[in-house]
């Protein structure tokens, strides 16, 4: 479902790297439109719509914009924002002549032609041509973009100095621009890189797929950790097979098959509503449990430091991911000190709305395979 409205740029409310947040006031909608005055997308209604620059410039207060505010209509949480897809009286300059034909959000109205880490005109495609091996480097694979920062928490808890690099890929949000989690990891220096995959775009470097993504976060960006995991705004449809996240097993497949040490990050949750993801996600036993086929490890909360019915049910359930015996292997890792380094992180903890005293065990779940990824280091 398309719902195209024009609008008029009030103002830019905030930006990070590569994003513009503005303030749009909607002055018209096609004629037959659906949904009546009192409609978000509304003529006379003010919306937040986000501006990608790599994409269609840099509006400012009294540009007229074109917006696609289907994912705002239908009051949707990650992509609640009503789209620029173009300043039709401002439209950008075309961007020098260079290299580059690797194609993005391809053969959609606004495709991205990018350089390529990989490509043939890339000064990087030699050490990249015939590379394809991680050299044992701990790989970490999350479902949800919300474990990032954990993960990369429960790294630093460990080694401090372990240079991590992102690896995006194309399950979720496609522009890289659209986390700001990612902005502000940047910034504080907690990530090095971010390698955009598939067909998302907009990272440091530019890969087609998540395969020759890894290897230039390992041989190109220098990463001693790589997270993997889709961009925010998971897929999900409430049955087995039927979410995004099915990615991460395959993720998990490509790292060991790349020499990596592949670490599932399980999602996890205490206050989840829904049944299906309490506990041990139904996504992760899905997803590690009957995708990932090659061994991983399926790292959780030591019983030590997490006891109770809670977390025992979860290393229960995780134990099961593990079986038949030498599949996968369970590790558990010590929590101490998590805690504190969770809350010390840059950027806000959240998944699906829940912060770190709504729904610790979430948190918790990322970071010890930061930590354990981190310990593999030696």
């Amino acid at each position: 479902m398309l719902r195209w409205r024009a609008g008029t740029v009030t103002g830019v409310r905030r930006e990070w790297p590569g994003a513009l947040e503005c303030e749009v006031r909607v002055d018209t909608a096609p004629p037959g439109a659906g949904g009546d005055g009192g409609a978000a997308d509304a003529p006379g209604a003010v919306v937040r719509a986000l501006a990608y620059e790599q994409l269609v410039g840099r509006p400012v207060a009294g540009d007229r914009v074109l917006l696609n505010t289907a994912a705002l209509a239908r009051g949707l949480g990650t992509g609640g924002y009503a789209m620029v897809v173009a300043l039709p009286e401002a439209l950008p300059a075309d961007p020098p002549a260079g290299p580059g034909h690797l194609v993005k959000a391809r053969y959609t109205p606004l495709q991205a032609m990018v350089l390529g880490v990989d490509e043939q005109e890339s000064e990087h495609h030699d050490a990249l041509a015939a590379a394809d091996d991680l050299g044992g480097a701990p790989v970490v694979v999350a479902d949800l973009h919300s474990a990032l920062p954990a993960v990369l928490a429960g790294v630093r808890a460990q080694v401090p100095g372990a240079r991590v690099v992102y690896v995006l890929t194309d399950g979720g949000a496609l522009p890289a621009a659209f986390s700001r989690a990612v902005a502000g990891l940047r910034e504080a220096g907690w990530l090095a890189a971010c390698v955009s995959t598939g067909q998302s775009f907009g990272g440091d470097l530019e890969a087609a797929t998540v395969h020759t993504g890894m290897l230039a976060a390992r041989l190109v960006a220098g990463a001693d950790v790589l997270v993997v995991a889709q961009g925010p705004g998971n897929l999900g449809t409430g049955s087995r097979w039927g979410f995004s996240g099915v990615a991460a097993g395959e993720a998990l497949n490509a790292a060991a098959v790349l020499g990596g040490r592949a670490v599932a990050a399980l999602r996890v949750s205490q206050a989840d509503p829904r049944q299906r993801h309490r506990g041990l996600s139904h996504h992760s036993a899905t997803a590690v449990g009957r995708v990932a086929l090659a061994p991983v490890d399926v790292a959780v909360p030591a019983a030590r430091d997490e006891a109770g019915g809670f977390w025992d049910g979860v290393r229960e359930q995780a134990r099961e991911l593990c079986a038949p015996v030498g599949r996968h292997r369970l590790v558990e890792v010590g929590t101490a000190g998590l805690d504190e380094a969770l809350a010390r992180c840059p950027v806000p903890l959240s998944t699906m709305g829940r912060g770190l005293e709504a729904d610790r065990a979430a948190f918790v779940a990322a970071a010890v395979a930061g930590r354990h990824a981190a310990a593999l280091l030696g």
